[in-house]
């Protein structure tokens, strides 16, 4: 929201660097003239605070005081007791209580691959503890400031002020519109956001008067290099003449987003430290006390005057919390040689970053595929020559650098930037000019205050815009005849430059608009492709454009309910706050069409990023499609009951000239869209719904994995809430379980815990071996709660219990399939769509291998249930221990299991098709795989 819509400006401009330890403010008072940055620091929190002054410039400052039964050592000044504590004492008691803390908060938050509003950190959080979204998290400092200084500033409340809110210049538009979210939520309504680079610039404008700084040349470039403890940003400011011979700063290039920082280093660290305190692998709380050990050694030992070596210490393991303690001495050319020369290694200028996947697995999250910064750094500046004024093709020479971030605290790691920057340009008496930044940890929030003010029309404004191209995925929107499809071509949407508040309308082409049905928009973004203009066609090549969330919605208009096509122009607009508007207009008419990045389904991880497997496989032709949209309408319309519900599948196949298991997904996609045109006619007979239930389930299985299948899942949920129309016919019961297990995938949490509620209310009073269902209904039921992946480790931990027992206690001539399949499941190590923080805990899997390879009968049958639940993931938080995985590969070996099974026990991998068959339940449809 622009500041202009307040009828009196705000008295302060506030800058805010929000760090999961250390949150830095800046504030300029604008009633003082001449106006100066001023600090406002809220940090080092450890127990209820006093307002201090320190140099003359407020500060506010946390004090530890004795439990005084009022709050105690958690309570804060303008509450009582607090239910979470920021900053530097949850990060020291987060060393001694690792399953409580919460840490790389923005690094979750951009996060594409998890729902980001769904409470799953601490990531590997205690039992007891209670999660917390990335997005709640970041709530939660916003807050934490805002009461700051609402109590330090009662008469001007921090809503009612100009705030700057910075961010990684690598978060995607989702990232960011979370980011405003959480303001919202938080009760800061209007805010702005900047890249934590160009603050960082602003901050070096400001300070360079103070400092008498030697002002930077025309045609110049400056590197700003930002590296915190989760993320690497890296961005090109290029030095511009203007006409009256003073100088002008145009931000030109921005990296790729890397999940890459200070946290990487606390692993390799960790895991050096590991080998040399054990031969075997430390259990789950040591290694979380050591990661934060692996913390402290790194700063000490790469800070400004380092000592030459130190000693870690961890407790003992299991219960030996004083006893039994290990410790390792580890020295300064040790580290120096681990983390300098794995994370800034002296590379060419031409090197690549390695795509291979990270090794880092503990924290969750997707972390850069290659650890080397300079092999990133090298790509980035061999990339945007064009764009600093060299030529097309050609690498830019930085002439000077801005270091900013923790990671840059100790003078070893910029040197080594320096020494490798150097060496790429060939000349051995040249460096480029490192420009002073005296306090790194508040560079970005005095910058962003800073900026405040240029929005004023005061201070120096950085030009640029945009950081990056944005794309819109153009369709030929033909089904024609089969055929395979080529190419995806996009059009670009938004160049990059475009400044705040500019508008784009692409006037040199005609789109057709489908509304009042579920539509998807393709986006992708560049930081590389510079020269396209709005309106440009340019085929989607993976190396130059990233595919963002799609843009998923259905566009409603008036009363009417029938789809339509409408002919419509594209504009985009790049807000104030730093976001990107995308709209469609009537080209003869009035109408208009938000189109709004949907945050609730970009963020969910069964719907994450669409790859279009499913549509890639082929489209079958419109005639064929028809054809079988008939079928549907003579078995189950008004006018029908022409075609039998038992001979419908075979007509089917019929027409298509295929067997089911090998329809396409955009025909299985159409088929469902007539089943729910026709959905009144699951009344007919009992046999119109048992066959509506199951081919319904059958044409949008696995629930994901076709464009807008979220859309579709939202309109099959609203069958839970009507219910079956014949309820007490088993067969219809049977097939209505077994529509929802089809589609677990793409349940939400809620819906997820919706659905099996009532079911776990009715097992909680029903001894084991005994079925208030007949044995096919009761099979099915099994099947359903065990492929709910959202449900709590803790209800999953009870039904696999429940499942071992009656598999005891069923006799070798049982039919167990159903108990098999529910513990394979449940137990998995591994998750079909489900979190992988979600998984039944270790120690308790054990206890079920032992078990379950202690049963007799169906052993081969019972193989892939222990396979599931003893796979290797390299995570050592649901990897089982070294010595019950030699038993199960034992016993794997013995009953004479496929070698595939014992292999993914011993080293991990992928399930081969007939596994993941197994896996699923069913056959999936061509084209789709479980991720």
């Amino acid at each position: 929201m622009s500041d202009d819509q307040n009828p009196t400006p705000a008295r302060y401009v506030v800058g805010i660097d929000l760090g999961t330890t250390n949150s830095a403010v800046f504030l300029v008072d604008t009633d003082t003239d001449p106006w100066k940055l001023e600090i406002f620091h809220v940090h080092q929190l450890t127990a209820p605070s006093t307002i201090e002054r320190r140099d003359n410039l407020p500060s506010f400052h946390f004090e530890p005081v004795a439990n005084d039964g009022a709050g105690g050592a958690l309570a804060l000044p303008w509450e009582g007791r607090s239910d979470s504590i920021v900053g530097a004492l949850a990060r020291d008691r987060g060393a001694e209580m690792p399953g409580r803390c919460v840490a790389s908060a923005k690094s979750w938050l951009s996060h594409s691959g998890v729902d980001r509003t769904a409470a799953l950190l601490p990531w590997r959080g205690a039992s007891e503890v209670k999660k917390l979204s990335p997005m709640e998290v970041s709530r939660r400092y916003l807050e934490h400031i805002r009461q700051s200084w609402d109590f330090v500033h009662p008469e001007h409340p921090l809503a009612e002020q100009d705030i700057v809110l910075t961010v990684p210049a690598s978060f995607d538009e989702i990232a960011r519109e979370l980011t405003v979210s959480a303001a919202k939520a938080s009760g800061l309504p209007r805010v702005i956001l900047i890249e934590e680079p160009q603050a960082a610039f602003y901050a070096w404008i400001y300070r360079r008067v103070e400092t008498e700084e030697a002002p930077l040349e025309a045609d110049q470039n400056v590197l700003v290099l930002d590296v915190g403890g989760g993320t690497t940003d890296l961005t090109l400011i290029r030095v511009e003449a203007k006409g009256d011979e003073t100088l002008r700063f145009r931000r030109v290039a921005v990296g790729e987003h890397l999940i890459l920082g200070g946290d990487n280093l606390d692993l390799a660290l960790a895991h050096h430290l590991e080998a040399k305190l054990t031969a075997t692998q430390l259990d789950r709380r040591q290694w979380s006390v050591l990661i934060h050990r692996a913390r402290q050694a790194k700063e000490m030992l790469l800070g400004r005057r380092p000592p030459e070596k130190l000693t870690v210490t961890l407790p003992g393991g299991g219960s030996k919390l004083f006893g039994g303690a290990l410790s390792v001495e580890v020295s300064r050319a040790e580290v120096r040689e681990l983390l300098v020369e794995g994370f800034l290694p002296r590379v060419t200028l031409s090197d690549e970053p390695s795509p291979r996947a990270s090794g880092f697995r503990e924290l969750g999250l997707p972390y850069a595929p290659d650890s080397g910064i300079t092999r990133y750094l090298a790509q980035f500046l061999s990339h945007h020559g064009a764009q600093a004024g060299g030529s097309e093709g050609s690498p830019v020479r930085p002439d000077a650098v801005l270091f900013n971030g923790g990671f840059f605290a100790g003078k070893t790691l910029c040197d080594r930037v320096l020494e490798v920057l150097s060496s790429w340009f060939g000349e051995d008496d040249w460096a480029p000019r490192v420009l002073r930044s005296e306090r790194l940890d508040l560079a970005v929030a005095q910058g962003a205050a800073y900026f405040g003010m240029v929005r004023r029309g005061e201070g120096e404004r950085i030009q640029g815009g945009l950081a990056h191209a944005y794309y819109i995925g153009a369709d030929e929107g033909s089904r024609g005849e089969e055929v395979e499809v080529g190419p995806p071509q996009a059009l670009c949407l938004v160049p990059a430059g475009l400044e705040e508040g500019q508008e784009v309308t692409l006037d040199e082409r005609d789109f057709e608009l489908l509304i009042r049905e579920p539509v998807e928009f393709p986006i992708f973004t560049s930081s590389t492709r510079s020269g396209d203009r709005p309106g440009d066609l340019v085929e989607v090549d993976p190396e130059q454009l990233r595919a963002l969330p799609p843009i998923r919605t259905v566009l409603r208009s008036g009363k009417k309910k029938g789809a339509e096509k409408v002919r419509v122009k594209v504009h985009a607009r790049l807000s104030e706050i730093g976001t990107l508007a995308v709209w469609c207009s009537e080209s003869q008419g009035n109408r208009s069409w938000r189109l709004e990045f949907d945050v609730r389904s970009t963020v969910q991880t069964d719907v994450a990023e669409h790859q279009g497997t499913g549509e890639a496989v082929g489209i079958l032709q419109e005639e064929t499609v028809t054809d079988c949209e008939q079928l549907i309408a003579e078995t189950f319309g008004r006018g029908g009951k022409t075609v039998r519900p038992d001979q419908l599948m075979k007509r089917l196949e019929e027409a298509v000239g295929q067997g089911r298991w090998d329809w396409p997904p955009s025909l299985l996609r159409a088929l469902w869209q007539a089943l729910i045109r026709h959905e009144g006619g699951r009344a007919f007979s009992i046999a119109h719904e048992a066959r509506w239930l199951n081919l319904l389930g059958f044409s949008l299985r696995p629930g994901f994995g076709v464009a807008v299948d979220d859309w579709r899942m939202a309109r099959t949920w609203q069958l839970f809430h009507k219910k079956l129309v014949h309820t007490r016919n088993e067969m219809c019961r049977g097939e209505w379980w077994v529509l929802w297990r089809r589609l677990s995938g793409g349940l939400t949490a809620g819906q997820q815990r919706a659905l099996a509620q009532p079911l776990l209310a009715e097992l909680k009073n029903e001894p084991v071996g005994k079925r208030r269902q007949r044995l096919h209904e009761a099979a099915e039921i099994q099947r359903l709660l065990a492929s709910l992946e959202w449900l709590e480790p803790e209800t999953k931990e009870q039904l696999g219990t429940r499942a071992l027992a009656a598999l005891k206690a069923d006799g070798p001539k049982a039919s167990s399939g159903s108990r098999h399949w529910a513990l394979a499941r449940l137990g998995a190590r591994v998750p079909v769509s489900g979190p992988p923080n979600g998984v039944v805990d270790i120690e308790i899997v054990e206890s079920w291998l032992e078990r379950a390879m202690a049963i007799q009968q169906d052993r081969p049958a019972l193989a892939f249930a222990v396979m599931q639940m003893a796979r290797r993931t390299g995570d050592r938080y649901r990897d089982i221990a070294d010595e019950v995985r030699k038993q199960v590969i034992e016993w794997l070996s013995v009953i004479g299991a496929p070698a595939h099974y014992v292999e993914l026990v011993r080293v991990g991998g992928d399930l081969e098709t007939g596994e993941e068959r197994l896996v699923f339940g069913d056959s999936l449809p061509r084209g789709l795989m479980i991720r």
